[in-house]
């Protein structure tokens, strides 16, 4: 006998079929949720703030709890429910206005999925992290002398640090110089007085920071010694822009006027440039690779000093931008070979705007050297060489006008004034000897002095410099 079709009969099937069968896939999930802590620290602050990362790709994450517990006492730092069940959720937490004092605690983290598993509590996780509450900084103690810093120069400090640190160095200003930790524990930083600061506005502090995010910044006492840097007026003509515009050209190609590009290249692509130095000059060896003062340029005259500030004057009207000289200009004959100034490694060797071919070498702690305007760069990135090894010849690539060598010194990429580096005495005095004295590692010094010729650069055989390439030229290598 035929039974009489019944709607109602099929559609409660339907629904009891899809009921049995979601039930089936969610009671089917028994996989309990994925937990990490971001950052898996050890040791914390107050204010640091962390993160609980939950993942469920099945049925979502239904609440993520966060509880910390100390002998007997607990708190809840977050307890979060989702109503998305999205398969991955975070839970950001601190511990401010917590119980905690310093010393050891658990904490607690829990994920639930949404599932019906439990009887519907879903499938959970639970993590526990042993921790330690820290809000003391680090003691800090100098051991050097007070140091005497000419303006634009250099100098250094060693330190002791009560613990392990993330991170310690000197501040001035906005700028950072970071110190290196050394066999004996101790840590040395060089750092500089930067040129453009004047001495009423000239304070380091030596900045330490721990694993917990605990800061401490100590002042270092010093003497500062005042310099007032030469100023010069710079006339450009058309001869000149036609001598060296078209190697810049590449930068700007759609800038058509001279002066325009001039001061483009003068301004912008300069500053680009020293932010690249910048860069560099945070690839450093933690410790000294050096053992004497610096070579200078053989047989050649300084024809522009450090921090020469410029103006420029075009048909007698003043441009608005103005450069700083940031190095010795050293003049000897055309494609005279560029010794290394002292033992080191190769940071950069390429071409760089401004400087044209470049070769860069880091001397460890921070401490570089910066050859430019190579018509020839005979070294690669990467290279060790010793003092007195041929980096490539003297040129007039970049903004540079006659054969000749641009040489810098820079402090973790802040170029400060050379002729201290080239005087051994200086180096002795204000370096070598206050290290040795706060017992920490220092390279050694020679008694003879190296000078550098200040009388006029030899002319004979000279050859004129050729005219660069329109595009951005890459020194040869041989």
């Amino acid at each position: 006998m035929r039974l009489p079709f019944s709607p109602i009969f099929c559609i409660g099937a339907v629904v009891i079929g899809l009921v049995a069968g979601t039930g089936y896939f969610l009671f089917k999930d028994t996989t309990p949720p994925e937990l990490s802590l971001v950052p898996e620290a050890k040791v914390v602050t107050p204010g640091q703030k962390l993160s609980v990362v939950a993942t469920d790709k099945e049925s979502g994450i239904r609440s993520i709890t966060v509880t910390v517990r100390k002998n007997s006492q607990t708190q809840v730092l977050a307890k979060n429910v989702y109503s998305d069940k999205a398969g991955m959720q975070t839970a950001e937490f601190a511990f401010k206005d917590t119980f905690l004092r310093d010393g050891a605690f658990t904490l607690v983290i829990n994920a639930a999925d949404a599932s019906f598993a439990g009887f519907g509590q879903g499938n959970s996780t639970t993590k526990e992290y042993a921790m330690t509450m820290d809000t003391t900084p680090p003691k800090v103690t100098i051991n050097t002398s007070y140091p005497y810093v000419r303006r634009g120069g250099s100098s250094c400090v060693s330190y002791k640090i009560s613990r392990d640190v993330e991170a310690s160095g000197i501040r001035v200003n906005d700028k950072y110089f970071p110190g290196y930790q050394q066999e004996n524990g101790d840590y040395i930083c060089f750092f500089p007085f930067p040129y453009y600061m004047e001495d009423k506005d000239y304070q380091p502090y030596l900045v330490v920071t721990d694993f917990a995010g605990n800061k401490s910044e100590t002042r270092v006492p010093l003497y500062r010694i005042k310099h007032r840097f030469k100023t010069d007026t710079v006339k450009i003509n058309d001869r000149f822009f036609e001598l060296k515009l078209p190697e810049f050209r590449a930068f700007y190609p759609d800038i058509t006027d001279p002066l325009t590009l001039f001061n483009k290249v003068n301004g912008e692509l300069r500053q680009a440039n020293a932010a690249k130095l910048l860069e560099v000059g945070q690839k450093s060896a933690p410790k000294a690779l050096w053992n004497d003062a610096f070579l200078p340029l053989p047989n050649a005259a300084v024809r522009a000093g450090f921090a020469e500030h410029r103006t420029y004057l075009y048909n007698d009207v003043k441009q608005d931008v103005e450069a700083t000289h940031l190095g010795l200009d050293l003049a000897s004959l055309a494609r005279s070979p560029v010794p290394a100034g002292n033992d080191g490694v190769v940071v950069f060797a390429d071409y760089l705007g401004i400087y044209g071919n470049v070769v860069v070498l880091d001397h460890g702690l921070g401490l570089q050297s910066l050859y430019s305007h190579l018509s020839e760069i005979s070294v690669e990135t990467g290279q060790r060489v010793t003092r007195g090894q041929i980096l490539g010849r003297t040129g007039a690539t970049g903004m540079a006008v006659g054969d000749h060598l641009h040489f810098g010194i820079l402090i973790s990429g802040l170029e400060v004034s050379p002729i201290e580096w080239l005087d051994p005495k200086w180096i002795r005095d204000n370096i070598t000897d206050r290290l040795k004295e706060a017992g920490a590692p220092a390279p050694e010094m020679p008694q003879a002095a190296q000078t550098v010729q200040t009388a006029p650069a030899p002319t004979e055989e000279r050859k004129p410099a050729a005219k660069p390439a329109p595009a951005p030229q890459r020194g040869r290598r041989r």
